[in-house]
């Protein structure tokens, strides 16, 4: 761990009253939101050099972790936006998500995903396929799994100790966001203009979502899957279980990172060029809130939340 961030931290409400939680990177406008998802207000906010994008948010240790995308810089911040710790992990660092009390992160130029400890020290780190975007963990913390996006290809590796199991190839070109979701993993395959579908545990592609233009992540509401599509503006919706297709639906410009609200109703979008922070109800499919955000809103990663309070 080095040093200490350097953040203008914005009170604007009360995170300890606070219902369930968004953290929102701003990429242009070199911001963290947090924002109150019960009522749509941002309740804080931190002023984070360098292109702030990927983001995890862990309820369980009270903690966000961001990363500048234009520096490689981890912050970690607790759920009031103030900072508690940093380390600069190289300019490729980007892909993040919750593991365990610390985190893994994928380094882009360096094809190489690296688990840290609460104390941002590694604990193994583990050659990928060529530029690893997206990184997720099961839902047991038994696997990693990296959007290898040059290689065509998802990598899956055992959580403790970092040893590669799969890599599988993808249906789609350029994989980006990964999620785990039921006992099997998709990712969106950018170039592809499609989700993939792989069984961790064997190691084989076993289906094929199509989406609108350019998807970027996904996520799971209501036994559905939600994709952003950046270039349409829209997200996919589809059945997680049986993979068809069930809506398009409109959600504002540029939509990248997408996230499940905690109880499982719906799901929150950031749109970059639209500068708004959306929650889409799961089962209506209705924009239930519209939260104005600074800049260039991106939030890559798993954001939500619901605090654990003493």
């Amino acid at each position: 761990m080095r040093g200490w961030m350097t953040a203008l931290v914005i009170a604007l409400g009360s995170p300890a009253s606070a219902g369930d939680l968004a953290f929102v990177t701003s990429q242009n406008g070199n911001a963290l939101s947090v924002v109150d998802l019960d009522d749509g207000r941002i309740i804080a906010q931190a002023d984070i050099p360098d292109a702030p994008a990927p983001v995890a948010y862990d309820p369980a240790q009270g903690r966000a972790y961001v990363i500048a995308a234009e520096t490689g810089r981890l912050h970690v911040l607790d759920e009031a936006a103030r900072p508690l710790a940093q380390a600069d992990l190289g300019a490729g660092a980007f892909g993040l998500a919750v593991a365990g009390d610390g985190v893994v992160v994928t380094d882009w130029y360096g094809a190489r995903v690296t688990r840290l400890d609460a104390d941002l020290q590694p604990v193994w780190s583990a050659e990928t396929g060529a530029a690893p975007a997206g990184v997720a963990v099961s839902a047991d913390g038994a696997l990693v799994a990296t959007a290898d996006r040059d290689a065509d290809a998802v990598s899956i590796f055992d959580a403790a100790s970092g040893a590669r199991l799969h890599q599988v190839a993808t249906a789609g070109a350029h994989p980006f966001g990964v999620t785990f979701h039921d006992g099997r993993l998709f990712t969106a395959d950018v170039q592809g203009d499609s989700v993939s579908v792989i069984d961790p545990g064997t190691g084989r592609l076993t289906g094929r979502v199509a989406t609108g233009s350019h998807p970027y992540a996904l996520a799971f509401a209501a036994g559905r899957g939600f994709v952003t599509n950046q270039y349409d503006g829209t997200v996919t919706v589809f059945d997680a279980a049986t993979l068809a297709v069930l809506d398009e639906v409109t959600v504002g410009d540029y939509p990248e990172g997408i996230a499940a609200l905690p109880d499982g109703s719906g799901v929150a979008v950031a749109n970059w060029d639209s500068n708004t922070l959306v929650v889409l109800d799961a089962t209506t499919l209705q924009i239930t809130r519209t939260v104005e955000m600074p800049a260039g809103p991106r939030a890559f990663g798993s954001f939500t939340g619901r605090p654990v309070r003493p």
